[in-house]
């Protein structure tokens, strides 16, 4: 089989740049077989205006609604996009859905991803998860506030954790994971808990400011959230401690954590985090941030603090389009001290680590195959309105 060389204007091998003087080296198929220095790598080398970077990880998708494109109005805060989103994603049928989703991973293909962090909260994927396009890393999501409805929905969660593990291969994976501090009672945290083991997990995490409110004092605006979804909140009693740390002690058993959002966590709970037993990555969602909440995450607090960063779009109900390029303009535009580097790590070998595929993406090393990206129109390694992306393998 041929080999591809490729010389471009930076080369981002998944962990930092190697310059202008190297070469990668790849099969017809986009193996990786090696980076050699200019010098050595004899003729037939592509010259590739830009920087040439493994395929972008989207940690955090919603790819089941992706029917809600432009149906929820912006800005409205958690608890009204909440109650949108679940009042409205059963208006559509069953072919509608299929194609938004058909259509949202044409997109995601486009836009340089080589594998997502899905949340599933039915089967709607599937069908076009077994076209094995994309790789995969799918969290079944379990919900449920009420505790006596624990068991029911554990249980139903189960049916479609087991139709999911009939797509299982080298490039699609599942484990469940709860949905959040505010929908997931102590009961159904029991039963979630011994399903972590060696897991990736993920849980939408400390988004709005009025979340620690619940766990810390019972006040705040989910209690207005339950009452227009005619839930009796007077079984709860508040931890006195912030969200995550009142659910922490259930990820034990859990290989790798993803927080997803973190929209106002505070630098106790990531030294907090920092002596937990699971590895927590965080992800960071920004344009859904200001899509529903016109906020964005700590990213300095983050960095300061060495935490492991990742990058996800959220769903097209909550942003204009799953593009990790599109991410990583808006942070550079609000967090200016964020280096290229940096979120083109966050991006590929950070992502691929979190989601436990990084023995095959995430890199340029040898025998793995990530996927090859060309980044133009970046000046003095920053992103601009102009930055394009094109897939090379």
């Amino acid at each position: 089989m041929p080999y591809l060389k490729f010389l471009a204007d930076q080369l981002f091998n998944g962990y930092r740049m190697l310059g202008n003087e190297m070469v990668l080296i790849t099969n017809e198929k986009g193996k990786i077989i090696d980076i050699i220095n200019k010098q050595e790598a004899g003729e037939d080398v592509q010259y590739i205006k830009g920087i040439l970077c493994p395929g972008f990880i989207n940690a955090h998708c919603h790819l089941e609604l992706s029917h809600l494109k432009a149906a929820i109005p912006e800005k409205t805060g958690l608890v009204d996009f909440v109650f949108n989103v679940v009042t409205q994603r059963n208006r559509f049928n069953e072919e509608q859905i299929a194609m938004a989703i058909a259509k949202a991973e044409d997109d995601m293909l486009l836009n340089g991803i080589v594998a997502v962090g899905d949340i599933c909260n039915n089967t709607s994927t599937i069908p076009q998860k077994e076209k094995n396009r994309l790789a995969y890393y799918n969290f079944i999501e379990v919900s449920g506030w009420l505790p006596e409805i624990a068991q029911h929905r554990f249980e139903k969660s189960k049916t479609h954790f087991e139709a999911f593990q009939k797509i299982e291969n080298s490039t699609i994976k599942n484990a469940f994971a709860a949905h959040a501090p505010y929908s997931v009672s102590n009961n159904l945290w029991n039963l979630l808990a011994n399903q972590f083991n060696t897991k990736t997990t993920t849980i939408h995490n400390q988004e709005t400011s009025f979340e620690d409110d619940l766990f810390f004092n019972k006040t705040g605006d989910f209690n207005r959230m339950y009452e227009m979804m005619q839930i009796d909140n007077a079984f709860f009693t508040p931890s006195g401690k912030s969200s995550v740390q009142s659910y922490a002690s259930y990820l034990e058993q859990a290989k790798n954590v993803l927080l997803v959002h973190n929209t106002f966590i505070k630098e106790l709970d990531i030294k907090f985090l920092q002596n937990q037993i699971p590895q927590f990555f965080y992800c960071l969602c920004v344009r859904a941030n200001t899509f529903i909440e016109n906020t964005l995450p700590p990213i300095d607090l983050l960095r300061k603090n060495n935490c492991n960063i990742v990058l996800g779009t959220d769903s097209l109900a909550s942003n204009y389009s799953l593009s990790i390029l599109e991410e990583m303009k808006v942070i550079q535009q609000n967090f200016p001290s964020v280096t290229l580097t940096e979120m083109l790590q966050w991006a590929t070998s950070n992502g691929s680590k979190a989601l436990q595929f990084d023995d095959e993406l995430g890199s340029f090393e040898k025998n793995k195959c990530p996927g090859l990206l060309v980044m133009e129109h970046v000046e003095d390694e920053k992103l601009s309105a102009s930055t394009t992306l094109k897939r090379l393998l």
